[in-house]
This record gives C-alpha cells, structure tokens and sequence, in this order.
C-alpha cells in the first residue's frame, strides 16, 4: 500500500507540475514580443528641394522596416517650397538644396547635413554642333554670357560651326538648382535668363525636346541609377574648369554618375555649383521619430549614397551634423 501510495503521490505532483509549466506557457504566447520598431511610431512630414527627393524617399522605405510604426508623406515642389512649409510648421522637414538665408535663419532654420551632389548644365544631343560642344566643352565665361548677360545667343559662339540659336530654360519655381547654379556667376536664380519650367523633371524634359536647349539639371534627372549612364536625348554639357579652349583628360567625368560623384568628391568639380544637401526643421527637432530618423540617415542610412546618384559627407562631417541631433 505504501509503495501504491508513494507512485500515486509522484504522478500528481508531476501532473501538477506540467499543469504549472502549461500556463505559463500560455501566459508567454499571449505576451506582446517586442520589435525594433515597436518604441517608434508617429508621422513625419517632409517637402521641399527635387534634387534630396529621391534619397529621401529611399531613407524613409528602409527606416520603416526597422519601425513599421513609422508613417512619412514626403513631396517634392522645390527647395523655396520646402523651407517655407518648414518655417511656417506644415512639415517637420523641409528639403534644401541651397544656402539658408540669414533672414531664414532668423525665423528658426535648423539645417543639418546628410549628403552632397551637383548641378549641372545640359543641353541636347541632337544640337547639331554636339560633337564640337562635347570636346571643347563651356568656360564659366561663356555660361554667363549664356545664362546672365545674354551676349551669347548663338551656338556657334560656343563651339561648331553651324548657326543655331540657343534656346535658354531655367526654372520657374523657387529651387535649389536655381540659385545653386546662379551663385556659380556669383547671381541669384532672378539673375537667369530662360524660359521658366517648373521643376526638375520639366527641366530635364524641356531640354530633351529642343535640339537648340540649354538648361541645368541635378544628378538624379540627368542620369539612369540603373546603367549608371546619362539618359537618352540630354547630355551634361562639360565645364572647361581650366579655360582652356578643351576638355582635357581629367575634366572628361561625365560618362557615368559614378565618374561624376567621384569627381565632385575629389574637388574636380567646381563648387559651386556642387553643393551640401541638408534637412531643414524649424529648431532642433524634438520629436523622437524625427531625431532617430535623422540619425539613421547620417548612419546606417549612407550605405544608400552612392547607388542613389549623391556623394558622402566626409566622416567628420558626418559626426558633425549628428551632434547637431544629440
């Protein structure tokens, strides 16, 4: 009876204790697991300059895998758009692509920056004296005779022989581009001549129908992310950086985007119209979401540069921009 007794008692205490075990398993699939992005939730708001639009917008795609919580709504509408919805509190951020203004800086702009790239002329390479334009290439003279002054007017003052008259586009918005591409003449975007087009893509797209065209457009529009080279019917139009009369080998960067960032990165390029790429808050950003995201940027997030057409901030930069989140 005592043995009886004894293996009775054991078998209960083992039921009881799968018993035990069994709810607190329970208890352990009910609980929540927590992810990378469950602390993160909210929404950011970002407008502004075409040339930071489409990193951006990669930034924001990756960060909401690590924090589905996350909800952006960005677009693009020019620089001026961008830091004027900023500094009025329609966005947390505004895109800029050009200097901030003393008087913007006056009215809260909080600039921090988290790549580079360039404005470049363009025309068409259906003008008939392409293959003169390519291997002479323009001085700055030249472009501000072009773009400012208006002295140059046909394309065989530039280079070839054939009379054809050069049709000048610009943009019609406030854009980074614009004023980027004035300062190289010491200007403002007011300063240009041409007929206005809105945006980026337009630019690109009024230049690509006009054998006779002129303009000037950021990296991201004037070249295929995909085979690296420039896109069909508009072509860079090279700077003689030097001024003197040619293109020579080392001012010969424009048959990929890679050849050109790295250019841009090297110095080779003048600056402007090469130019730092910045998000623009009104303040220091506060919101959690905000700051992280702008940390994810000048971290993790320029393994993205490079595909996407920019050039890296250097690491010092870098460490500079992030304690401005700190």
């Amino acid at each position: 009876m005592k043995n009886i007794f004894s293996k009775q008692t054991t078998l209960i205490a083992a039921i009881a204790a799968i018993s035990v075990l069994t709810l607190a398993s329970s208890f352990i699939k009910k609980a929540p697991v927590k992810t990378a992005g469950d602390e993160l939730e909210g929404t950011i708001t970002i407008s502004g300059a075409f040339a930071l639009y489409p990193i951006t917008v990669k930034w924001a795609d990756e960060f909401k895998k690590l924090h589905p919580k996350v909800v952006f709504n960005i677009s693009a509408g020019g620089a001026g758009k961008g830091i004027t919805d900023a500094l009025s509190g329609l966005v947390d951020i505004g895109l800029a692509s050009r200097d901030i203004d003393p008087s913007e800086v006056k009215k809260g702009a909080y600039t921090v920056y988290v790549t580079k790239d360039a404005v470049v002329p363009t025309f068409n390479t259906g003008n008939p004296n392409a293959a003169a334009l390519l291997a002479k290439g323009v001085k700055r003279s030249q472009f501000l005779d072009i773009f400012v002054t208006g002295n140059i007017k046909n394309w065989s003052q530039v280079a070839g022989k054939t009379e054809v008259p050069i049709h000048v586009y610009t943009r019609s918005d406030a854009a980074g581009a614009g004023e980027t591409w004035a300062k190289y003449f010491g200007k403002k975007q007011e300063d240009l001549l041409g007929v206005g087009v809105y945006g980026d893509p337009g630019l690109a797209q009024a230049v690509k129908k006009d054998p006779a065209a002129i303009g000037y457009n950021n990296l991201a529009y004037l070249y295929d992310l995909k085979t690296r080279k420039q896109v069909p019917g508009v072509h860079a139009l090279p700077i003689d950086v030097n001024g003197n009369g040619k293109i020579d080998a080392e001012e010969n960067f424009y048959g990929t985007i890679d050849e050109l960032t790295l250019a841009i990165a090297e110095g080779k390029y003048p600056s402007p119209p090469a130019r730092n790429l910045g998000f623009l808050f009104k303040g220091k950003p506060k919101k959690k979401e905000l700051v992280e995201f702008v940390k994810y940027v000048l971290t993790a997030g320029q393994k993205f540069v490079n595909e996407n057409g920019y050039i890296p901030l250097s690491k010092t930069k870098l460490q500079e921009e992030l304690k401005k989140v700190g």
